[in-house]
């Protein structure tokens, strides 16, 4: 498996441009993230206070962030990430559709609203995953709730209803298809809470609970508490210093997911700042040995 220099989870002005720093820099580099940026930039109908780009519309934004990645040679791979393991000398890297390799890794994943559901955390890895395509071939004859917030999920509930026997999704967007008969879709439900016992997971929502042996919640975002172990917090938010770093040698972070102000300047300042600073890292390490 190919080790990166630079694993960088999030492609929104932080994670693309800490991309652009370490290619500058001759390191090679992972990127991991949406295809198109990020929907918070993309989004936006004006900005006014980024410099040099007055009065830019969010599209324009996002395609002249995508536009320069691509012209530094940074390619973007499209992959969910669902942990990060620091192993020593380097960090393992688990996502939805494969698994990564690299020295040092810089968290610029952003932030979300969402709030875990009540009993979820409490489950995680008991009942809870956040990976339907990863466990899939522990739910040959089995059932699953899949708990969906975006229509890219679709094929991730058809990949699991391949081998389980029963598959109730539950879209938390506006649906519209159909996803085969193994797979029970159910729109206009709200889901509250998570409770396991004797081996089955039930999740109950405003309209009705359902049971099955296990449920996946497909959130874009993890809790940064869940997808590194022992990473610390500030709060909700990463605790790092001026530099990036985080309390984990060799991970950094940078964007809205080390706080306030969410503003997309700042994100992409600490983008440069947190490559310079895994730049140095790498450096110091070649040095020790």
């Amino acid at each position: 498996m190919e080790r990166y220099d630079i694993a960088i989870i999030g492609t929104g002005p932080a994670g693309l441009e800490a991309a652009i720093t370490a290619k500058v820099r001759n390191k090679s580099v992972l990127l991991l993230g949406s295809l198109g940026t990020s929907d918070k930039v993309a989004k936006a109908h004006t900005i006014e206070n980024y410099l040099g780009l007055p009065k830019i519309s969010g599209a324009d934004m996002s395609k002249a962030f995508l536009d320069h990645a691509k012209d530094m040679g940074v390619e973007i791979t499209p992959d969910k990430v669902n942990a990060v393991y620091a192993l020593g000398d380097f960090f393992s890297i688990q996502g939805h559709t494969g698994n990564y390799e690299a020295s040092s890794v810089i968290l610029a994943a952003g932030m979300s609203a969402m709030k875990p559901l009540i009993g979820e955390m409490e489950h995680l890895g008991r009942g809870v995953s956040y990976c339907a395509t990863c466990d899939a071939a522990l739910y040959k004859g089995k059932s699953a709730i899949i708990l969906a917030y975006s229509d890219e999920d679709e094929a991730e509930a058809q990949f699991l209803a391949e081998r389980a026997d029963q598959v109730y999704y539950l879209p938390q967007y506006d649906f519209s298809g159909n996803l085969g008969e193994k797979i029970e879709v159910i729109t206009g439900v709200k889901p509250l809470s998570i409770e396991v016992s004797d081996g089955w997971a039930t999740l109950v929502t405003d309209g009705k609970a359902l049971e099955a042996d296990g449920i996946f919640i497909l959130r874009q975002q993890i809790a940064p508490s869940q997808l590194v172990p022992g990473l610390e917090l500030d709060g909700n938010h990463v605790a790092v210093d001026r530099s990036m770093k985080t309390n984990i040698d060799g991970l950094f972070a940078c964007g809205d997911i080390t706080g306030t102000p969410y503003q997309y300047i700042k994100a992409a300042g600490e983008g440069n700042v947190a490559a310079l600073s895994a730049v140095a890292y790498l450096a110091e390490k070649k040095k020790a040995k």
